[in-house]
């Protein structure tokens, strides 16, 4: 181990950027075990791991496991990255590592930070490659639990239940199980494959998914409640917020989520409203984060004639992964910072949508989360030229009014109002994490909120005897 000054940080391998704009094919080549041992044995082993401790919100046993590959022992590595992790390959392939682990990584000042995220990555697809298992015991308790939505933090939930035996009835309003991984994550950052895959070995392990069911709609929230011993809502935030512009629901402008969703559908073979077809058009998105660069780079695959990014704040405080940022420069995205948009222009004559006006900014001082805040320069306004506008501006919970029967209480922002210890709701059978309770967040997040209530159910379950 060690090995750091001998060996400089070496990225996986990326397709050449004209390749990867032919297909939505993942861009990276993960490592082989070849590949991973010298980036692994760069690793120093601290006796305080930062990497862990401060960067990583599941608190994941990196050293363990770089050390285990340091030595090429794939199989002690699988087990040590699958324990506190629910879906390591899936995390590996997401996170924005450039501001979590690799960020607190002791190598980061100086010498290139230990690649985490993609070592991560390939320790479990080549498990799986050569045929390694996760040890899931059976359903061995009388106790079943029912989980609301299969995204994130309900597939983490579900996950370390059924570890735990305990069986688990799982309902999804979509027809495709994982939420946000199958539908708004891209399939050049995530293959569905990998997904599926997931859920396959839960369903082996007990898992009841039920599909094309919606808790409150097709099935009563009450005879849920009362034929489970315990619920968990992984319901996500999935309203895209809008800047309260006129205009705004024109025809043209879409939330990004929406657009994401339609699109990942075309790719499986079903048939998408015309209007979403953004090719030979100019495409202006309207956000920061991971978000908006997925629907940049759904857009130059697409065949977009021009993709454009306007960004209120500068590069430095771009809420996503500078890894998709720098991915989405190289394909041919133009970003223009320091730039709001206050006005969506429609041609009075016909009705089409022509631009965007916007207005330059500033940043001046930081807000509370210590954010610089933005200030507007009046007399900057200016058009940017557009035919389709697509919005990334964050999301919000949807309203669900059998949670208000059930006494859920939640804040004005409709966020579920939990024990941030447990995930335990103002119900005491009802918990809550990801998204639908601390607001749209990190997928890594999501799932440490899926394990925390887990972990809580089982104690409860426990207590009672059951």
């Amino acid at each position: 181990m060690q090995n750091f000054i001998e060996t400089n940080r070496q990225e996986p391998e990326k397709k050449n950027v004209n390749l990867r704009l032919r297909s939505y094919d993942e861009i990276y080549h993960f490592y082989d075990l070849a590949q991973m041992a010298p980036q692994a044995e760069r690793c120093i082993q601290c006796g305080n791991p930062f990497c862990a401790v401060i960067g990583c919100p599941l608190g994941n046993y990196i050293p363990q496991w770089l050390a285990a590959i340091a030595a090429k022992d794939l199989e002690t590595a699988f087990r040590l990255s699958n324990e506190s992790s629910p879906f390591p390959e899936i995390l590996g392939r997401i996170c924005p590592h450039n501001v979590l682990c690799e960020c607190a990584c002791t190598l980061n000042d100086g010498y290139g930070a230990i690649t985490i995220g993609a070592i991560e990555a390939s320790i479990t697809d080549l498990a799986f490659a050569r045929g390694l298992q996760l040890p899931f015991p059976g359903i061995t308790r009388h106790c079943k639990a029912a989980v609301i939505g299969s995204g994130p933090a309900g597939l983490s939930c579900a996950h370390f239940l059924l570890r735990a035996g305990i069986g688990v009835d799982m309902y999804e309003r979509s027809e495709e199980p994982g939420g946000l991984l199958a539908l708004g994550i891209p399939n050049f950052k995530l293959d569905k494959a990998i997904v599926r895959n997931r859920f396959e070995i839960l369903r082996k392990a007990g898992l009841r998914l039920h599909l094309g069911q919606e808790v409150g709609r097709d099935v009563d929230f009450g005879q849920l409640l009362d034929s489970h011993d315990a619920v968990f809502l992984g319901i996500g935030a999935t309203g895209g917020r809008l800047p309260h512009l006129a205009h705004e629901r024109h025809g043209n402008v879409f939330r990004a989520m929406e657009f994401l969703t339609e699109i990942q559908h075309r790719l499986e073979g079903h048939a998408i409203h015309h209007r979403f077809d953004v090719r030979d058009k100019k495409v202006v998105v309207v956000g920061g984060g991971d978000t908006a660069m997925d629907c940049l780079r759904t857009c130059v695959r697409e065949g977009a004639e021009m993709v454009t990014c306007l960004y209120r704040r500068d590069p430095s405080n771009m809420p996503g992964s500078h890894k998709e940022y720098h991915n989405a420069q190289e394909e041919g995205v133009t970003f223009m910072f320091h730039r709001t948009p206050t006005r969506i222009i429609v041609d009075d004559r016909d009705g089409r949508l022509t631009g965007v006006e916007v207005l330059s900014t500033r940043l001046d001082g930081v807000d509370p989360d210590g954010r610089h805040m933005v200030e507007e320069i009046p007399g900057t306004e200016h058009c940017i030229m557009a035919d389709v506008l697509i919005l990334a501006l964050g999301f919000d919970v949807e309203e669900f009014h059998f949670l208000k029967q059930a006494g859920v209480e939640t804040d004005p922002r409709r966020r579920m109002v939990i024990d941030r210890r447990t995930g335990r709701t103002s119900h005491p059978k009802i918990f809550a994490g990801g998204d639908c309770s601390r607001g749209a967040h990190l997928a890594v997040t999501a799932a440490a909120d899926g394990r925390r209530a887990a972990m809580a159910i089982m104690e409860q379950l426990l207590r009672n005897g059951e």
